[in-house]
């Protein structure tokens, strides 16, 4: 019998996910722990944790996972993601960022060190087995890209096989130089399925028809799509005469015309390269058919910004915006059920696909 969600893995052929999925209140509960808990998920970055005894409590996909989480820099320099949630009573233990020498909670004050072990508790001299492995902090499995910080619940692979190829490609970029600019900070929420905005994001087919001025520096012939295991990457050539990389002998695309670099990270995380800097897009499942999405920028070479394909970000928004609550309506006919990719131009929302058939089980 064919499952529920089975998508062929020749995109030729295949047909698309049911309309039935972005109605399915019971798969999106069951998304959330198999796809969003098994994926690495950014928690921000790490400008407030750079000093020793630094502590920042974050929250992993808020509105849906919305597990506690702290960043804790201990003394000799190491920086980890523990649980923010106390071993005794289930108490948040750090609720602002602070700088301290131990972690301590404010209900019943038990205390552990920045390496998240528990080394104190009173009235507890006649408790047996006591401490045990359970009363430390669990660590949480936690990794970086130059100061943008990742965390999961119980990751299905390494954060490298999601993030390894913008290590490799982007070498040449110095990512820890990039600076958070909290004045183009935005969140918008839409009346729609998570999965619809990350797919109207995976394919540039819709450019020349949504983003009349997107499609003026971007290249729609040089519009290339590159698949990766967890991610892949839309690579974005510019028009002549349009704002491009200058890019250095050391990368793998010297000589080409680069207007942007768009990686999507399975399964709700954009990184946009832009030769001013990167535009975070995190997507927020906030029910079966409300989403969240934030934009935060960092930015390298503020003298670029203004021009290129990362002009107008907010623009480029309201129209997608607009497209996916128009799709959101239209998943919901009884006259519609799946659709067919273009083969050239849609690889990218047919990996997905793919990829979530995989994660559910399917």
């Amino acid at each position: 019998m064919t499952p529920p969600y089975h998508v062929d893995p020749d995109i030729t052929v295949a047909r698309t996910l049911p309309s039935a999925f972005y109605r399915d209140a019971a798969a999106y509960d069951r998304v959330l722990e198999r796809v969003f808990a098994r994926s690495w998920q950014w928690i921000g970055d790490t400008a407030d944790v750079g000093v020793p005894g630094a502590l920042s409590p974050r929250e992993m996909l808020p509105g849906s996972l919305a597990e506690p989480l702290l960043l804790a820099r201990d003394l000799s320099g190491t920086l980890r993601a523990l649980s923010n949630v106390c071993t005794h009573r289930g108490n948040l233990l750090v609720k602002a960022p602070c700088v301290a020498d131990q972690i301590r909670c404010g209900y019943h004050s038990r205390r552990f060190d920045l390496a998240g072990r528990m080394t104190f508790m009173p009235e507890f001299g006649a408790a047996k087995d006591f401490p045990s492995p359970s009363d430390h902090l669990p660590h949480v499995p936690f990794g970086t890209l130059g100061n943008q910080a990742f965390a999961a619940v119980r990751p299905a692979a390494p954060l490298d096989d999601f993030l390894g190829d913008i290590r490799r490609r982007l070498a040449w970029l110095p990512l820890h130089e990039f600076r958070h600019d909290p004045a183009r900070d935005r969140n918008f929420d839409i009346a729609a399925h998570w999965a619809l905005y990350v797919e109207n994001y995976l394919e540039g087919l819709h450019i020349p028809f949504i983003h009349p001025a997107l499609n003026k520096v971007l290249s729609f012939e040089g519009y290339d799509y590159q698949l990766q295991r967890h991610s892949n990457l839309q690579f974005a050539r510019a028009r002549d005469g349009e704002q491009a990389f200058e890019l250095p002998p050391s990368s793998p695309d010297f000589g080409e015309r680069v207007a942007a670099y768009y990686y999507w990270i399975f399964p709700n995380l954009m990184l946009n390269f832009y030769p001013w800097g990167l535009s975070i897009n995190v997507v927020q499942p906030r029910g079966v058919d409300r989403t969240r999405v934030l934009f935060r920028s960092y930015v390298w070479d503020a003298g670029k910004l203004g021009d290129g394909a990362g002009n107008d970000l907010d623009q480029v928004e309201r129209e997608d915006e607009d497209v996916v609550q128009q799709v959101q309506r239209g998943v919901q006919s009884r006259f519609y059920d799946r659709g067919r990719y273009s083969p050239g131009k849609e690889q990218g929302v047919h990996q997905f696909h793919r990829l979530l058939c995989e994660f559910l089980g399917e």
